[in-house]
């Protein structure tokens, strides 16, 4: 069996131990089209073969901007990989100035986008990039040629052997990616990932997610231009798993078809599952409702390895029976492992969620680390709530004075894109420093604390975590959206965007007259009652750190609207700004 060592030869590792009939899997028009092992294998060739006639040669650059996961994605992926050359994925949401940046700073030879959305986006900046010859859609677009003409290019196989000679020359320890940062502050970093940065990242990933192998299939709707989705998407083929592709606005719509046993998700998105589901429940009546949250109570005290002794056991088997099957039933009912990762998730989440079975994974990482750096697997008592797991095998994690997490491993990138001094600042005697607070209990099971570039300092020299306090915020029902403020003031503040939907049925039932998200904000009744859930979220924090004012805001936060990042982390710095007047109003400038 053929090693895998760069990553073109995922693929033709399935093909070998498992050749796939439906190796990977798009709708179209409300129609799924799958695409075997052999078929990826071959276009992917005839993509490399087409490139390398449109001049493309080792080293150059391709970006691939798609708005949604599609197998296009993958051939044109291997494709790229196979010459040598570098993919390059773009988030599709971000700015026109954003786009005109990044591709210019990996200096990108052509384009292959998905939609028309991305389309007018880069029409209005192409003449802002000396180095981009040519667009080429995955969709048909009126005004933009279309990568059929390209795959053409491809048919012809005379120069197969020199696509052989370049794959052949590439080496592990080659560039493979440039993954540019989203960013929650500044310009995008251009992440500059090894074929063996993925490739090792996947293989011990792989170590610690149950998955029947060649049997499974696997449900992929975050962002392939993530490295979180993507490096998952490589494991997938490695473990000979059917991938099919969801828009991210239809998860349970395309599960209940899938019927996947393995998917990934971010606590944001769990979050809102969650609320969607008490939501349901809280339009339950009589003895069905009493059911429904006596049920969530069971889950909301769930310990894995039957810590919970015999009785909770007895309890939650009924539970599971009589509600929780209904919840896995709106995800197709056959979901064994769900890897969440990108940003903290509420403990109270990890339970309720693994109590009806989900069985939800956290784990922790970064775009410079592969991602992963430590995962949880419910295997050989490798699961502890409230913790990210055990570092991955081959993976050194550090505890530094200061409470930094560094780690050491063959994930680490190889440093910034044409930024040495960026380089240096984080990667310091062979330990990436992670910019996070974390410790290691006594089993070695990781904890992350905080953010140690969103940790600030009262103006009192007290330091305030905000992370913690937001996740407690969030479990209100109130309470959509939290970003806790006061760096260098004199208290901890925040600003709140409701949950919208439910605060106008709870002021319905209390005939609370609320016209627009601008009236509610500034209602006095409203805002009396986000203040009970302040109250009740401050309880458990010292006096220093409780949020001593808050203010609403009438927007919902938004990748659109600048408010979170595509990964749905906050963008503190975008969101102080458009907020400056409310700052501005709590602080008494």
């Amino acid at each position: 069996m053929q090693e895998v060592t760069r990553l073109f030869d995922f693929p033709y590792y399935q093909l070998k131990k498992y050749n796939l009939q439906q190796s990977l899997a798009t709708k179209y028009d409300d129609k799924w089209e799958y695409m075997s092992t052999q078929e990826y294998v071959d276009k992917a060739n005839t993509m490399s073969r087409a490139l390398l006639r449109l001049g493309v040669s080792k080293n150059d650059k391709i970006a691939v901007i798609s708005s949604t996961n599609r197998m296009e994605w993958n051939v044109m992926d291997i494709g790229i990989l196979q010459l040598g050359a570098q993919n390059v994925p773009v988030y599709p949401t971000i700015s026109e100035e954003d786009y005109a940046y990044v591709l210019n700073h990996s200096e990108a030879k052509y384009c292959f986008i998905s939609c028309t959305d991305v389309f007018e986006k880069i029409k209005k900046i192409k003449d802002q990039v000396p180095s981009l010859i040519e667009i080429y859609s995955f969709d048909s677009l009126e005004g933009c040629k279309n990568w059929s003409e390209v795959l053409d290019l491809g048919i012809d196989e005379s120069n197969q052997a020199e696509v052989e000679k370049l794959k052949d020359d590439v080496k592990p320890t080659d560039l493979a990616t440039l993954i540019y940062t989203s960013g929650t502050t500044g310009r995008p970093k251009g992440v500059m990932l090894s074929h063996n940065n993925l490739v090792s990242n996947a293989l011990e990933s792989f170590k610690r997610i149950p998955i029947e192998l060649g049997k499974s299939r696997a449900l992929s709707f975050l962002p392939l231009c993530h490295v979180y989705e993507r490096m998952l998407i490589y494991l997938y083929q490695y473990c000979g798993a059917a991938i099919h592709y969801a828009p991210i606005d239809q998860i349970s719509e395309y599960a209940q078809e899938v019927q996947p046993q393995v998917m990934t998700a971010v606590p944001r998105l769990l979050e809102k599952v969650y609320d969607k589901i008490i939501a349901k429940g809280t339009a339950l009546t009589g003895i069905k409702k009493k059911l429904f949250f006596w049920a969530v109570e069971v889950g909301l005290e769930y310990k894995p390895y039957q810590q919970n002794g015999w009785w909770y056991e007895k309890k939650l088997g009924l539970a599971r029976k009589l509600i929780f099957s209904k919840w896995k039933a709106a995800l197709g009912g056959q979901v064994a492992v769900m890897a969440s990762g990108s940003a903290a998730l509420q403990p109270r989440l990890a339970r309720v969620f693994n109590a009806a079975g989900f069985g939800v994974m956290e784990g922790y990482g970064l775009t410079e680390t592969s991602p992963v750096i430590s995962v949880n697997d419910m295997r050989n008592g490798g699961f502890r709530i409230g913790t990210v797991g055990k570092p991955l095998e081959r993976t050194e994690v550090k505890i530094a004075e200061d409470g930094e997490i560094c780690i050491k491993g063959p994930q680490v990138m190889m440093g910034y894109y044409k930024d040495e001094a960026k380089t240096s600042e984080v990667l310091i005697d062979g330990y990436f420093h992670t910019g996070d607070i974390g410790e290691i209990d006594a089993d070695g099971f990781l904890k992350i604390t905080d953010r140690k570039k969103e940790m600030f300092k009262t103006s009192g020299g007290k330091y305030v975590a905000p992370q913690l306090l937001e996740n407690r915020c969030k479990q209100s029902r109130f309470i959509d959206q939290v970003m806790v403020i006061g760096e260098g003031e004199k208290m901890p503040a925040a600003f709140i965007q409701p949950d919208f939907d439910f605060v106008k049925e709870w002021a319905k039932r209390y005939n609370i007259t609320i016209t627009s998200n601008e009236d509610l904000v500034t209602n006095e009744k409203v805002i009396a009652r986000f203040q009970e859930e302040v109250d009740a979220a401050n309880e458990n924090f010292a006096k220093w750190e409780k949020i001593k004012q808050f203010r609403l805001t009438p927007d919902v936060w938004s990748i659109e609207g600048g408010h979170v990042t595509p990964t749905l982390k906050l963008r503190r710095k975008i969101i102080k700004e458009k907020y400056k007047a409310l700052y501005n109003d709590i602080y008494g400038y």
